[in-house]
C-alpha cells in the first residue's frame, strides 16, 4: 500500500532549529522558530497560568470529554478579549465562537465554514504570509490568491499596492489579514490604514478573516485589537482566528478559538451549528487543559490582572530588544537598520540574500530562514554582539 510514498523534506523552520541544536558551536544563535524566549533562552510559563493550573488540579474531579464547542468560560473570555466586552456584536448576540486545537485549528475551521457557505470563494493572502496559511486554508479546496503587502525596499507595508490589489477582490471572496505583529515581516497596518481597509471591505462586500495570533505582543492588548474591532464595527461579517500560544504561553496545549461575527443573531446561531458539526467531523472534541487554564485566567479578576502585567513586561522586552538590535547592528555594520524598530511583534526581515543567510549558518552558526526572517525574541544580552558582528562580516 505504501510502496509509492516518498519522503518529504523537513519543515524548513523546524529543520533549521533541529540543526541548530546539534551544532557544537557554543556561540550559536537560533532565530528561526517563532516562540518567545527570555534572557536565558527559555520559553517561560506565566505565573498566572501556573496559579490557574494549581487551582484546576486541586478542583478537577473528571477527565470527561469537552463538548465540541469547547469550554464556556474560555469562549466567553476570548470573545471579550478579542472584541471588548461591550462590543455591540456581543450585546446583539451576533457572535458565534468555537474552541479549537490552537490557532491552526481555528484557521482550518474557518476555512470549513467558508467552503460550506461559498465553495467558489477565493481566499486572498498577503505577500508574504505565514507559510502554513496556504495548506490550512487551501486543503479544503478553496482557491488561494495573493495581494501585495510588504515592500522590501522600504521595509514597510506597501499600502498603495495592497489597496490596489484588494480593490479587485469581489463580493463573496475572503481576505486574510494579520491582526497585529505580521508574520513573517513584522510590518503592521496603522490605524488609518485599518480604517481604509474596513471601508473597502464594506464597499466591495468581501469578508475579512483575521489571523490574530499575537494580541498583546505589539503595543498592548487593547491597542493591538484596533484593527479587528474596527472591522467588526464596519463590516457585517468577520471571521477571527485566535491563538493562546504566544500571549498566554500555551504553545504545547494547542489552545485557540475561531470567532464568527454575523449580520444578525439568527445567522450567528446557524454558523454556530455548522461550526460545531464541522469540529465534530474533523477532530470530534477539543483538548481541555489549555482552554481550562486560559478560561480561568481570562475570567478570574486577580489572575487576569497578573497575566496582563506579565504580558506587558513581555511586550516591552520585545520592543526593547528591537531598539537594542538596531543599535548593535548599525554600529557593527555601518548600515541603517532602523526599520526593525518601527516593526512590531517577534518577526522581522533583515533584507539579506539567501546566500548571505547560508554563509551566516555555515561560518558563524547563526540560524535563520532563507527569507532572512528572524525571531527578535531569540536575541538577548548574551548573544546580540555576536549576532551583530557575524552579520556585519557577511555584509
Amino acid at each position: 500500500m505504501f510502496e509509492s510514498i516518498e519522503r518529504l523534506p523537513d519543515d524548513p523552520i523546524l529543520g533549521l532549529s533541529a540543526a541548530c541544536k546539534l551544532d557544537p558551536n557554543p556561540d550559536k544563535v537560533d532565530v528561526t522558530i517563532g516562540v518567545y524566549m527570555d534572557e536565558s533562552g527559555l520559553t517561560p510559563v506565566f505565573e498566572a497560568v501556573q496559579r490557574a493550573q494549581q487551582m484546576i488540579t486541586e478542583e478537577e474531579v473528571s477527565k470527561v470529554y469537552m463538548p465540541p464547542v469547547g469550554d464556556a468560560d474560555f469562549n466567553r473570555g476570548m470573545q471579550d478579549l478579542l472584541l471588548g466586552a461591550a462590543n455591540p456584536a456581543l450585546v446583539d448576540s451576533r457572535v458565534a465562537c468555537i474552541q479549537t486545537p490552537g490557532g491552526c485549528g481555528a484557521l482550518r475551521l474557518g476555512a470549513e465554514l467558508i467552503k460550506a457557505a461559498n465553495p467558489a470563494a477565493r481566499v486572498w493572502l498577503s505577500d508574504p504570509t505565514w507559510t502554513n496559511h496556504i495548506p490550512l486554508l487551501g486543503s479544503v479546496g478553496l482557491e488561494i490568491k495573493s495581494y501585495r503587502y510588504y515592500g522590501a525596499a522600504s521595509h514597510a507595508v506597501d499600502f498603495d499596492g495592497m489597496m490596489a490589489d484588494l480593490a479587485q477582490v469581489q463580493a463573496g471572496d475572503v481576505v486574510l489579514l494579520h491582526g497585529c505583529c505580521h508574520n513573517p515581516c513584522g510590518a503592521d497596518l496603522s490605524q488609518q490604514q485599518w480604517l481604509a481597509v474596513a471601508e473597502l471591505a464594506q464597499r466591495n462586500g468581501f469578508t475579512p478573516f483575521v489571523d490574530f495570533a499575537y494580541q498583546g505582543l505589539g503595543d498592548g492588548l487593547e491597542e493591538d485589537a484596533f484593527g479587528v474591532r474596527q472591522l467588526v464595527h464596519s463590516v457585517p461579517e468577520v471571521i477571527v482566528a485566535a491563538s493562546c500560544s504566544k500571549n498566554l504561553g500555551l504553545y504545547r496545549e494547542r489552545t485557540g478559538a475561531v470567532v464568527f461575527i454575523a449580520a444578525d443573531g439568527e445567522r450567528a446561531e446557524a454558523i454556530q451549528s455548522q461550526a460545531t458539526v464541522a469540529a465534530r467531523r474533523i477532530y470530534s472534541m477539543p483538548p481541555a487543559h489549555g482552554a481550562l487554564l486560559a478560561g480561568r485566567v481570562l475570567t478570574d479578576a486577580a489572575l487576569g490582572q497578573l497575566w496582563r502585567e506579565e504580558l506587558l513586561q513581555m511586550c516591552n522586552r520585545i520592543n526593547d530588544l528591537r531598539t537594542l538590535l538596531v543599535d548593535r547592528l548599525s554600529a557593527a555594520s555601518g548600515r541603517d537598520f532602523g526599520f526593525i524598530q518601527q516593526q512590531r511583534g517577534m518577526f522581522s526581515f533583515l533584507g539579506i540574500s539567501p546566500g548571505q543567510v547560508e554563509e551566516l549558518r555555515q561560518k558563524h552558526s547563526v540560524y535563520m530562514l532563507g527569507s532572512s526572517r528572524i525571531n527578535v525574541a531569540g536575541i538577548n544580552q548574551h548573544n546580540v554582539d555576536y549576532f551583530a558582528e557575524a552579520l556585519a562580516r557577511v555584509l
